[in-house]
C-alpha cells in the first residue's frame, strides 16, 4: 500500500487546479493562457511500476518527486511504446512515427536525411529549443541535430562518471555523475536563454537508467538490505515455460537472460549477481528522480512552473527477472510498458488517471497541438495528440488496441523479430524467422503472460481475428517490409549450456 500523502497530494492539487474545461475543442479555443513552454524529460529503461505512486513499486523506492509531478497533473497509466529499443523507441517520440516509418530499426544506424523532429516545427513556430542529454541515434555521433538552437551531447551510450559533452560544437570534459551533470546543463540553460519572451523547449534526455545500472555515489548501497520480490516467472520452473515459445526459455540462457549471469570466472559475465543488479538499478531511478526535482524547482524559481507543460516518460520498460529476462525488446508487458506523467498547472487536471492506451508515438503530436502548431504538421505522423483524454467527457473514439514491432538484430540475435497486437484483454505475438510457436495471452486472467494460450481450441476463433488485423494494419501502413541491415558492432551471442 503506498503512502497516504500520495493520495491526499493528488485530492489536494485537484482542488486547487483551474481544472480543465468540459470539452478538447474548448481547451483549444481558450485565451486566457498563452502558449506553453514545454519541458519533456526522457528516462532510459525506466519500467513502468518503479514509480512510487503505482500500486505495485517496490515498497522501499523512493520516487517523491515524480510522485509529486503524478499528483499534480495527470498520470498516463497505460503507456507503450511501439518498439521497445533505445534509438527506434526515441526516433518514434521525436517524429510521432512508428518504426517502419521513420526507419531508425536499431541502435547502431544513422536517421535517415530528410527525418523531421517535432522540435524542428516548435523551432518555425517560435520556439526557442534546447536539446540536453543522450540522443543515441547514429552510435557514435554527438554532432548537433536539425530543430534545436542548443545542444549538449555526447556519443552513443556515453557514461555514467566524467564524460564529455559536446555543446553547440565544443567538446568539454566534465567530472561527476552525468545525470547530475546533464541537469546541470539543462538548469543553465533555462537561467540563461536570451530572450524570455518567447515560449521554450527543453529535450532533456537522460542516460540513466540504462545497464549498467550505476547509482550517484551518495546513493550507491542505499537499497542494498532491502528485500526483493523476485517475479513469479523468474523460477527456472515447468509451470512458467511450458507453454511458451522455445525462443523464450533460450533466451534465459542468453547475455539477457539471468541464468548467464552467476557464472564461473571462466564465463566473463559483466553481471554477476541479480539482486546487486536489482539494487544498483533502484538507487538509479531515485537519482533520477531527485534531478527530476531539481528542474522542477528551478522551474517555479523562474516564475513559469505555471504555464509550462511538463512531460516525464521512459523510451522503453526493462525486465527484472521476468521470464528469465533482464533487457526489453521482446512483446511482453514488462518490456513495453513505460511511466508517462503529465503536468500542465495552467490547464490540466490535478491527480487525474487515464486508463486509455496512449503510446510514445502520441508525444509528438500532443505537444504540438497544445503548443498551437499547425495541425498540418502532424499529417505524417502516426500518432494521436491526447489531448481528447484530458477533457471532463474523455473522447469515445480513442483507440482499442496498440501494435508493435521489433526488427531481429544481429548484434543481439536472441529475440526474434516480432509483431504483436495488444487490446485491453487480449494480447497476440508474432514471432518471425524462425521455427516456433507464436504466443496468445489473456491479459485479464494471466497479467504475468505466464500461460500461452495460442493452441487453446476455445481461442482459435480470436487469435485468427487479431492475426488478420495485425497484417492488415501493417500491410496497410508500410509494416511487413523487413530491412535487412549490413552487420556492424559487436555481436554478443555466446549461451550458456543448459541442463
Amino acid at each position: 500500500m503506498k503512502p497516504f500523502w500520495i493520495l491526499v497530494s493528488g485530492l489536494v492539487g485537484g482542488l486547487l487546479s483551474w481544472g480543465l474545461p468540459g470539452d478538447h475543442a474548448t481547451l483549444r479555443a481558450a485565451d486566457d493562457v498563452s502558449r506553453p513552454n514545454v519541458v519533456f524529460i526522457l528516462s532510459d529503461d525506466h519500467r513502468f511500476d518503479f514509480l512510487g505512486c503505482v500500486e505495485s513499486c517496490p515498497d522501499f523506492l523512493e520516487t517523491p518527486h515524480l510522485d509529486r509531478l503524478a499528483a499534480s497533473g495527470v498520470h498516463l497509466q497505460n503507456a507503450f511504446v511501439t518498439t521497445s529499443l533505445c534509438s527506434p523507441s526515441r526516433a518514434s517520440i521525436l517524429t510521432g512515427q512508428y518504426m517502419h516509418h521513420h526507419g531508425v530499426v536499431d541502435n547502431q544506424h544513422e536517421v535517415p536525411p530528410g527525418t523531421t523532429f517535432f522540435p524542428q516545427r516548435l523551432q518555425a513556430a517560435g520556439y526557442q529549443t534546447g536539446f540536453v542529454g543522450k540522443w543515441h541515434m547514429g552510435h557514435e555521433n554527438d554532432e548537433a541535430r536539425p530543430g534545436f538552437d542548443h545542444w549538449v551531447s555526447f556519443p552513443g551510450q556515453g557514461v555514467y562518471f566524467d564524460p564529455t559533452f559536446n555543446i553547440n560544437g565544443t567538446r568539454k570534459a566534465f567530472t561527476g555523475y552525468t545525470t547530475d551533470l546533464l541537469t546541470d546543463q539543462a538548469v543553465e540553460w533555462l537561467q540563461q536563454r536570451q530572450d524570455t519572451d518567447e515560449p521554450f523547449c527543453l529535450y532533456l534526455s537522460y542516460k540513466a537508467v540504462h545497464y549498467p545500472f550505476e547509482p550517484a555515489p551518495r546513493h550507491h548501497g542505499r537499497y542494498e538490505e532491502a528485500p526483493i520480490d523476485y517475479p513469479e516467472t523468474m523460477a527456472n520452473t515447468e509451470r512458467n515455460y511450458r507453454t511458451q515459445p522455445r525462443w523464450v526459455l533460450d533466451r534465459r540462457y542468453s547475455i539477457h537472460g539471468i541464468d548467464h549471469m552467476e557464472t564461473g570466472a571462466f564465463d566473463k559475465d559483466p553481471v554477476p549477481d541479480f539482486d546487486d543488479l536489482y539494487h544498483r538499478y533502484c538507487e538509479a531511478v531515485h537519482g533520477v528522480d531527485e534531478n527530476v526535482g531539481r528542474v522542477m524547482e528551478v522551474l517555479e524559481q523562474l516564475e513559469v512552473a505555471d504555464n509550462t507543460l511538463v512531460v516525464y516518460m521512459g523510451d522503453n520498460g526493462f525486465h527484472l527477472g521476468e521470464h528469465g529476462f533482464y533487457d526489453k525488446r521482446d512483446a511482453f508487458e514488462t518490456s513495453i510498458r513505460v511511466p508517462m506523467l503529465m503536468a500542465w498547472p495552467a490547464r490540466l487536471p490535478a491527480g487525474k488517471v487515464v486508463d486509455q492506451m496512449v503510446l510514445n508515438i502520441d508525444v509528438a503530436p500532443t505537444i504540438l497541438d497544445f503548443c498551437g502548431v499547425d495541425p498540418a504538421a502532424t499529417r505524417e505522423m502516426d500518432g494521436r495528440s491526447m489531448r481528447p483524454l484530458f477533457a471532463a467527457q474523455p473522447a469515445d473514439d480513442w483507440r482499442d488496441h496498440i501494435l508493435y514491432e521489433y526488427r531481429w538484430e544481429w548484434n543481439f540475435p536472441a529475440t526474434p523479430t516480432t509483431l504483436a497486437i495488444r487490446g485491453p484483454r487480449y494480447k497476440y505475438v508474432y514471432a518471425h524467422g524462425l521455427w516456433d510457436q507464436n504466443c496468445f495471452f489473456d491479459l485479464q486472467t494471466d497479467p504475468l503472460e505466464r500461460h500461452n494460450l495460442i493452441a487453446v481450441p476455445a481461442f482459435q476463433e480470436k487469435i485468427a481475428a487479431m492475426q488478420q488485423q495485425l497484417f492488415e494494419e501493417l500491410g496497410e501502413s508500410g509494416g511487413l517490409q523487413l530491412p535487412i541491415r549490413r552487420p556492424t558492432g559487436d555481436r554478443l551471442d555466446q549461451r550458456k549450456r543448459a541442463n
